[in-house]
């Protein structure tokens, strides 16, 4: 599997998203409180950008007229047809056990564990001669 560097943490404020594009791939990268999650950026009903979609919360009912609103932020509503995902597992809500959207895995590092890529700067060494800098080739 290939890993790919999208962006770095502080690029995405909290609340925040980012589309990124990732081999070819639209994908949408969230920050709940700190935490980093990614979607597919389409609706698996009509392919709905979901980067463009609004952010909302959980609402459940017990009975009718009792409202329980969660989770605040953290659900992503299709901006075409107000279809709800779960950010952190791209879980739908109108028909959970069936429907969701692609989820990836967000790993957080710091760039000196990143691989080098496959472009690598040549290097020289560079001494100090009477005050003179001196490169060997």
């Amino acid at each position: 599997m290939a890993r790919h560097v999208v962006a770095t943490a502080n690029e995405i404020a909290r609340g925040g998203r980012k589309l990124v594009d990732v081999a070819g791939r639209g994908i949408v990268v969230f920050n709940l409180n700190g935490e980093f999650f990614a979607l597919a950026n389409r609706c698996p009903h009509q392919a709905g950008e979901l980067a463009k979609g609004q952010l909302c919360g959980l609402v459940r009912s017990s009975e009718p007229g009792v409202y329980n609103y969660s989770r605040q932020g953290e659900m992503i509503r299709c901006p075409w047809h107000s279809w709800e995902f779960d950010i952190r597992t791209g879980q739908s809500w109108c028909d959970p056990t069936k429907i969701r959207t692609r989820r990836y895995d967000v790993k957080l590092t710091h760039g000196a564990e990143l691989v080098e890529g496959p472009y690598v700067a040549e290097r020289f060494s560079v001494v100090v001669e009477n005050e003179y800098l001196v490169i060997d080739l």
